[in-house]
């Protein structure tokens, strides 16, 4: 399988992306609330989600399957709210630049600690120069976009 197909969505995906914060900044000044504004972009994501399963249909998913992964995994959601949130209230800051680059910055730290560990079940990558060269990259194009 050609991964430059993916990479390519993945661009995309990330372009459409970049519009969130902006857009919840508005609606929350308008609201007067980062969170009420947060919580609204959420609760249409998920409606969102569920006319995409209305359309492809969704397998029959037994009771068990819920508890087949340990409870901690469902937490996986509390990270886009962590994101809505910080994007309403960080983004209007630093300008959307900014905040993106540092995000990625925070995701590239995360995820070489992650592969380190091989947490989460990944396969173990240990850190490299090359890595943290890498993440040392994107922290000086942080600094780049927020001073010149």
């Amino acid at each position: 399988m050609q991964a430059l197909p993916y990479m390519l969505a993945a661009v995309i995906v990330g372009a459409t992306i970049s519009t969130q914060p902006a857009l919840n900044a508005i609606l929350a000044r308008a609201i007067g609330s980062a969170f009420v504004a947060s919580a609204i972009s959420i609760a249409i994501a998920l409606l969102g989600i569920l006319a995409v399963l209305a359309v492809v249909g969704v397998e029959r998913i037994a009771g068990d399957t819920f508890t087949a992964v340990p409870w901690w995994v469902y937490l996986a959601g509390l990270a886009g709210t962590v994101f809505v949130v910080g994007g309403v209230i960080i983004a209007p800051v630093t300008g959307a630049l900014a905040f993106f680059v540092c995000i990625v910055a925070g995701q590239m730290i995360g995820s070489v600690i992650a592969d380190h560990y091989g947490a989460f079940g990944l396969e173990i990558r240990e850190v490299s120069v090359m890595r943290l060269l890498g993440i040392a990259l994107v922290l000086l194009g942080a600094i780049m976009v927020t001073r010149w």
